[in-house]
This record gives structure tokens, C-alpha cells and sequence, in this order.
């Protein structure tokens, strides 16, 4: 009886947990066998890694084999497990030597000629590598996107013969080296591009700073959506943790990571007939939604009132925790969410020419409809809502207008003045730190219950009222609130006085 192990690792939500490929050949009848709940493509590694054996010039064992992927409870997906399979047969037959194969850890899918193909995923698996002090043997293609993740090994391979040389010391693998683009943070896209709309691009300012929730209201033509797109433009850099969390999720995504987009802000703008499981995530086998692959990035929701208020509704819980737990029958994984919502909406139904004014022509019972597409709890988490309605032509011309970069300057030092404080932008401050930091004297804490009770205000509108007014005073480089910053944050619940204008 001859018997040989080789690591890898699944997937489980964004962690890896390490799986033993043990390979067992036992006299008997030849046969084929995959144990430890194996899913359809892990099944199918049988024809393709017994084809990648015999083209790689090797001998097949006649014999009967039993591939165990443990621990058994852990469901295995995906084609990363091909590669240390066919390495478990080669070295339970005494084809390569097994001693060393405990210091690796190997994903690759393989192809009928022995060529390794990409896999999902390998961020997440390189991160759990280096915790353990294993170098790591992954395909060639995703060479780039593990070395992302450094103080690991990465060995990066084009073919199961290429690995074996390098473990029977024929041919040693060079590990792999990235040079990582330089994060440019210049744009074709610039704030400067337009034209008028200073209420909004202060607003947008603010949320920049804070990392507040943003919804703007206007008729058609206004520059909702161009004022969205330009506002990674002015973000902070990410830092490089969280380059790390962003990219690893992007890696388990359909699409992969990229690493041209390395340290760049995600932006994810689905369309409004996205369902609800491809916002927060889903699958028999979960997979990040657009809500997680636009973690610590922008999450723009165009059209608001276009989507199903059920989906809508997914939002809320994220918005408040940051995360997403994903339930099935047989498994849960839990996923990172800490985006930032910008949103975008017509004021009536009919959206053309209307300001809710002379020219609108939408009746009551329309605008109240077209209102009850949204829900007053998610309004509630969006800190800043303002109305984005045409400028005068003659307001354009000749005016000053800031670019990214000088916006971008003042978010980066309010910014740091909240890290500095709290250790976190103000959007995330929690009841007690928000009592010691956005602290209101008699005259002003008067003056915001007074707002309040007019507009109908909940506990949790005020809050975010604070914390919008603390990020205006960290932009204007105040230590401590006052009736300035928190009659400018009420000025940005422009859809709390419009819902109370239509009661």
C-alpha cells in the first residue's frame, strides 16, 4: 500500500481553510475514487487529471486509487484541487518524491496536455499560506495577483512537468516578484468638469471626507450621475490592508482581481433591474454581490426608484454592519461590506422637466407612489440627501472651479484629523464616541431637537445629522461643533423637508 499527502486550501466566503489531499493506491481493480464532499467540478478532476498524467509522459497506476479531501465536512469546489491530486498519485506511485511535499501548498486546474490553468481565488489562499510558512505553486497566470500579498513564497507554474522537475530538483522554480503599478490617483474624470451644482459638490466633498451616505434628487439633465462618477476622484488612498481585504474579495469574484486596479477604490454602478442576490451576494455555493465587490469603494445606485423596493431593502443591515452573512442549508459565509452608497433619483415619475414645481405635472397620488419606492428606514441611513435641480445658464460661465486634486487635498486632511481622533472616518463613529466628539452646547442642541420635532426626524437621522456635522467642522479644521456645522448638515435632508412638504 502506498499512501501520499499534499496541501491546498478551499474557499470559505473570503478565508481558505487548509484541506489534505490525501492520495492512498490499494491493490484490487482499478478505479477512481474522490471522497470529502467533492462538488461536480472536483468530481471531474478524475478524466483530467489522469489525462494531464499520461501527456505529461507518466505512468497511471493501475491500481485502486482514493482521493480524500479533508477535513470530509468541508464542501470542495472549483478546479484548484486538479494539481495536488495528479502530485498525490505521482508521489504515492514513487514517480517524484513525497518528502518534501509538505512545504508546499499547490492550486492549479489542469488541462488534458498537463497545462495549469488559473484558478479563483488565490489571494485569500496566499494570505492563509504565509500564516502557515508555506511557499506556495500556483499557475503562472496568477502569479501576479499572490505575490500582492507579501512574506509569502510564490512559485508560479505553466505545466505539471514544471512542477515536477522542481520537486525531483531537475529544474528549481524562480519564485515570483511583482513590481506593483504606482498607484495613480489622477483621473480623466475631474470634479472641475462640472459646471455649476457648488450645493452638490460640497455635499460630495463632505462625503468624501466622512465616508458618508449620499443621495441627490433632480430632474433628468442636472449632472447626478456625473457628479457620482467623480467622486473616487477625490477619496482617500486605500491603505494597505485594505488594498489587501478589497482585492481578496475581488479575487473569489467572478471576474478575478485585476492588478491594475491595485490600491484603486472599487466603483460598482449594477443596473436597477440587479435582483437582490446579486447586491449582497448569493449562490448554493455564496459568492460576493456587488455590495461586497464594492467594499471600502463607492456603491452607485443610478436610478433609484427604478429598483424593486425589496431589493432596496438588502441595503439596510449592510449599511449599518458593514458585512453581509450569506445562510444555505448546508453552509454560511460571511463577506466584507463597508461601502459607500451614492444614489441618484428623479423627484416624480414623469422626470422630464420636473423641479416638484410650476413644471411638474405628476399628480399627488403619482409622487406619493413614486416616494414609496423608498422605504423610510434606508432613507434614514443615507446622511446626506440633497436636491440637484438646473442652475441658470449665466450662473455657469466665468466661474472658479475647484479640480479633484485641490478637493482631494482638503478630504485628506479632514480625514486624517478623524483617524487621528477616533481611529475612523465619522461615518462609522458608534452612540458613545459620537456623545464625546460631536458634544453640542445648550443653543445648538436646542436648535437640532427643534428641527427634529418639525421635520419628524428618527433617533437614528439625528445621529447622522452629528456625525455630517463633525465631518464640516473637521473640513474646516474645528475642534469642536458648532451652530455654523450643524445648520449645514440640516441643510442636507432635503428629503426629510420634501416628504414633509407632501404629508
Amino acid at each position: 500500500m502506498s499512501l501520499a499527502n499534499t496541501y491546498s486550501r478551499s474557499q470559505d466566503g473570503i478565508h481558505a481553510p487548509l484541506v489534505s489531499v490525501e492520495v492512498d493506491l490499494a491493490n484490487g481493480l482499478p478505479s477512481f475514487s474522490i471522497v470529502g464532499l467533492p462538488e461536480t467540478a472536483v468530481k471531474e478532476s478524475r478524466d483530467r487529471v489522469r489525462a494531464a498524467i499520461v501527456n505529461s509522459r507518466f505512468e497511471f497506476p493501475a491500481r485502486r486509487i482514493t482521493v480524500s479531501l479533508a477535513p470530509a465536512d468541508l464542501p470542495k469546489d472549483g478546479g484548484r484541487f486538479d494539481l495536488p491530486i495528479a502530485l498525490g498519485i505521482l508521489a504515492a506511485s514513487k514517480q517524484i518524491p513525497a518528502e518534501t511535499l509538505g512545504q508546499y501548498e499547490f492550486a492549479g486546474e489542469l488541462g488534458l496536455s498537463g497545462e495549469i490553468r488559473a484558478v479563483r481565488g488565490l489571494l485569500p489562499m496566499a494570505l492563509a499560506c504565509r500564516q502557515a510558512g508555506r511557499a506556495l505553486v500556483v499557475p503562472a497566470d496568477n502569479a501576479d495577483e499572490a505575490t500582492l500579498v507579501g512574506g509569502v513564497e510564490v512559485l508560479p507554474a505553466g505545466h505539471l512537468l514544471t512542477v515536477c522537475a522542481h520537486l525531483t530538483g531537475e529544474a528549481r522554480i524562480v519564485p515570483h516578484h511583482t513590481e506593483l503599478p504606482d498607484m495613480d490617483i489622477a483621473s480623466d474624470l475631474d470634479i472641475a468638469d462640472v459646471r455649476g451644482q457648488h450645493h452638490a459638490k460640497r455635499a460630495l466633498e463632505i462625503a468624501a471626507a466622512g465616508q458618508h451616505n449620499l443621495l441627490m434628487i433632480g430632474p433628468p439633465g442636472t449632472g447626478k450621475t456625473m457628479l457620482a462618477s467623480r467622486l473616487a476622484s477625490i477619496l482617500p488612498p486605500l491603505t494597505e490592508d485594505e488594498a489587501i481585504e478589497t482585492a481578496a474579495v475581488a479575487s473569489i469574484g467572478d471576474t478575478g482581481f485585476d492588478i491594475r486596479y491595485w490600491k484603486r477604490r472599487p466603483v460598482r454602478c449594477p443596473h436597477h433591474t440587479a435582483s437582490g442576490v446579486a447586491l449582497v451576494g448569493g449562490g448554493s455555493h455564496p459568492r460576493p454581490g456587488e455590495i461586497s465587490l464594492s467594499h471600502n469603494g463607492v456603491l452607485f445606485l443610478d436610478e433609484l426608484t427604478e429598483f424593486d423596493r425589496r431589493v432596496l431593502e438588502v441595503l439596510r443591515e449592510p449599511i449599518e454592519t458593514g458585512r453581509i452573512t450569506i445562510s444555505r442549508a448546508a453552509r454560511q459565509a460571511e463577506f466584507p461590506a463597508r461601502f459607500q452608497l451614492v444614489a441618484a433619483m428623479n423627484p416624480c415619475p414623469q422626470g422630464y422637466d420636473c423641479d416638484l414645481g410650476e413644471h411638474c405635472r405628476c399628480t399627488p397620488e403619482q409622487q406619493r407612489r413614486h416616494r414609496a419606492r423608498i422605504s423610510a428606514p434606508l432613507l434614514d441611513r443615507i446622511d446626506l440627501q440633497i436636491e440637484v435641480l438646473r442652475p441658470p445658464r449665466e450662473a455657469q460661465d466665468n466661474e472658479a472651479r475647484d479640480t479633484s486634486a485641490a478637493i482631494r487635498a482638503r478630504v485628506l486632511a479632514a480625514r486624517e484629523r478623524q483617524l487621528a481622533r477616533a481611529g475612523k472616518p465619522n461615518a462609522q463613529l458608534n452612540n458613545r464616541e459620537l456623545e464625546r466628539d460631536c458634544a453640542l452646547d445648550e443653543k445648538d442642541a436646542t436648535l437640532l431637537q427643534d428641527a427634529i420635532r418639525r421635520f419628524g426626524l428618527s433617533m437614528r437621522a439625528e445621529h447622522r445629522i452629528l456625525k455630517v456635522a463633525r465631518t464640516i467642522a473637521d473640513l474646516a479644521g474645528n475642534e469642536h461643533v458648532t451652530t455654523e456645522h450643524v445648520t449645514e448638515a440640516l441643510t442636507y435632508r432635503a428629503m426629510d423637508r420634501w416628504l414633509g412638504r407632501q404629508r
